[in-house]
């Protein structure tokens, strides 16, 4: 017997079961907060993009691979912010691609703060190849054949900043939708469950030349613990980001970040299993790069804030 077919319990359970992760975790998200909270599309004003590449648990056969890529903005004479989100999810036989839209509405308000509301909607299609699974018993009319489900969502959140410190609050899938298909088998309780999201932060001042950055996020899953994230940086002459951080019962995670010039910046992060799977993986690997612009026509006169 092929050894994917010892894998397929495995993937079975992150993808199907209630109690498991089922989104996707990124440890460099706070290079890119429109994927966990809609309220900061427009936050960075300029124009902004980033892609982020995961390879999660290497060596381990069907272990997941994403990529994610987003785009947003603010405007000349606006509050508002639009962008979108696009992901592509792999893990053994299925991959879930997404696309989501996404606005934001800004109210200032005092000590030159801001607050900032959010808004996203789109779909994530699954798609389940169990052809690629090699069977003992081929019979089984339950793992053959190629699957695709469609899944419309919508989310949101808020977003809080001040010049050295935010904090944020999302719910960006809020419908629970079915996964893989109820056909495949006949339990009723395989569905998406609800996030809820906290993030926060603030940056410190230590030297002319060095910031400390800690923030940290919060996961809450229906049904499932509450997961979260604790990290620091340090900030070298706002060029050069030495970080560390800790997920809980999972991993440690060592990150570094550079400015390239005024447009681009890039990224890496190593995670460090710490849960039983390191008998079998050799950690994860996270990839970033992000590009920013100030376009004179829609964003003349307007401050862009630093990216740390």
């Amino acid at each position: 017997m092929n050894r994917n077919i010892y894998l397929t319990p495995f993937l079975w359970l992150l993808v199907t079961i209630l109690y498991g992760q089922q989104r996707p975790i990124q440890s460099m998200y706070m290079f890119d907060p429109l994927l966990i909270n809609p309220a900061y599309a427009g936050n960075q004003v300029q124009l902004t993009a980033t892609a982020i590449y995961r390879n999660q648990w290497v060596n381990l056969d069907g272990a997941p691979k994403t990529f994610t890529q987003t785009a947003h903005s603010g405007f000349r004479n606006s509050r508002a912010g639009v962008g979108y989100i696009l992901s592509n999810d792999q893990i053994g036989i299925h991959t879930d691609v997404g696309f989501y839209g996404v606005y934001s509405y800004k109210i200032p308000l005092w000590n030159k703060g801001t607050l900032t509301f959010g808004l996203q909607g789109g779909f994530n299609n699954l798609r389940s190849n169990f052809d690629l699974l090699t069977l003992k018993n081929n019979q089984d009319q339950y793992l053959s054949g190629v699957t695709s489900t469609f899944s419309p969502n919508v989310g949101s959140g808020f977003y809080y900043r001040q010049k050295r410190f935010f904090v944020g609050f999302s719910v960006p899938y809020i419908l629970d939708n079915k996964v893989i298909g109820m056909d495949r088998t006949t339990s009723n309780t395989n569905v998406q469950q609800r996030y809820y999201y906290v993030h926060a932060g603030f940056t410190k001042q230590l030297s002319p030349s060095l910031k400390l950055v800690p923030s940290t996020l919060i996961r809450m899953q229906e049904h499932a613990p509450v997961s979260f994230d604790a990290n620091v940086f340090l900030v070298f002459y706002d060029a050069v980001g030495l970080g560390l951080s800790y997920r809980l019962n999972d991993s440690i995670i060592p990150m570094f970040e550079l400015q390239l010039n005024d447009n681009f910046h890039v990224g890496y992060a190593y995670e460090i299993t710490s849960s039983a799977l390191n008998q079998y993986s050799n950690g994860t690997h996270e990839l970033m790069i992000n590009y920013r612009v100030k376009i004179s026509r829609i964003h003349k006169g307007l401050e862009c804030p630093t990216y740390w």
